[in-house]
């Protein structure tokens, strides 16, 4: 599945810069599996050196700008590459055309080829994994989704059975030893953990979830971990990362289960991604609105 759209808010570092995306040049992007990318882009206008600059929202400075030389390509576009071996911060990066030190222009999306993104499964010999994805906003502009971790937990099937939920995934950047397990801990209090024990074999690992005991807690959400090491090693974030979908949280849906709890009434447990992709369970009153 590919996805080329997504809600998506405007940055303040738009402000100054053309923003007609009737008019602004547009980028064909081909994404390969090591987690590079090569922008095609079509002529910009303007005389000098070009670049495709890339600007990371709630960037510090301008410092933190990636730009990588347009040069022509075959059809007449102009192309940049960003190579896996360029580290790209994670966040959300804008992409414009800048022309003879000009005023950058963003870009507007043309046709995303990520074929090559679907059930990657990247050799881990890294030690991190690195994740770019290109996508259209809201507002009809190319941006560009980063992840880079090290190590990484990879969520692959999740089952529901009634309260219990089982999940499969496989780890990158480290080793699942005897020690390992899972753990949920309710968002705002650190303190308040509950742990699952994790069967593993190789990189691959699994574990079991019961979200009746996260209940008793009363609303609330959950945020999910691997120990791959137990308490002496990484502690890892659970995430769905390794894919084609920049953002899973309206894409990955999960039906929620009621519970009748003693102390808070009825509530409605389920599985869901944040805006970052990671994985949490959601505990709320029955029948609350979607947020």
């Amino acid at each position: 599945m590919t996805a080329l759209a997504t809600s998506d808010a405007s940055s303040p570092c738009d402000a100054g810069v053309d923003q007609d995306v009737a008019a602004a040049p547009r980028a064909d992007c081909i994404a390969d599996s090591a987690g590079g990318l090569t922008f095609d882009v079509t002529d910009p206008g303007g005389r000098g050196a070009a670049y495709l600059l890339l600007r990371r929202r709630d960037a510090a400075s301008a410092d933190e700008d990636v730009r990588l030389p347009l040069s022509p390509a075959a059809d007449g576009s102009l192309r940049a590459a960003l190579p896996s071996s360029v580290e790209l911060a994670e966040g959300r990066w804008n992409a414009y055309a800048e022309v003879g030190g000009g005023t950058p222009r963003r870009l507007a999306p043309g046709v995303n080829d990520l074929r090559s993104l679907v059930d990657r499964a990247p050799s881990g010999a890294r030690g991190y994994i690195a994740v770019r994805i290109p996508y259209a906003t809201k507002q009809g502009n190319l941006s560009v989704r980063s992840w880079l971790r090290a190590p990484h937990a990879e969520i692959g099937e999740l089952k529901i059975d009634g309260t219990s939920v089982t999940a499969q995934g496989r780890v990158y950047g480290t080793a699942l030893t005897g020690a390992a397990y899972a753990e949920a801990t309710r968002r705002g209090e650190p303190g308040r953990i509950e742990r699952s024990t994790v069967s593993a074999d190789g990189v691959e690992f699994g574990f079991g979830l019961h979200c009746d005991v996260l209940a008793a807690a009363g609303p609330g959400p959950w945020d999910l971990w691997l120990r791959p090491a137990g308490e002496s090693g990484p502690r890892i974030r659970l995430a769905r990362l390794l894919d084609d979908v920049p953002d899973k949280k309206q894409i990955f849906t999960y039906p929620s289960v009621r519970l009748d709890t003693a102390a808070h009434g009825p509530l409605d447990a389920g599985m869901y991604y944040t805006n970052d992709n990671d994985l949490s369970v959601r505990i709320r009153e029955a029948n609350a609105v979607e947020d």
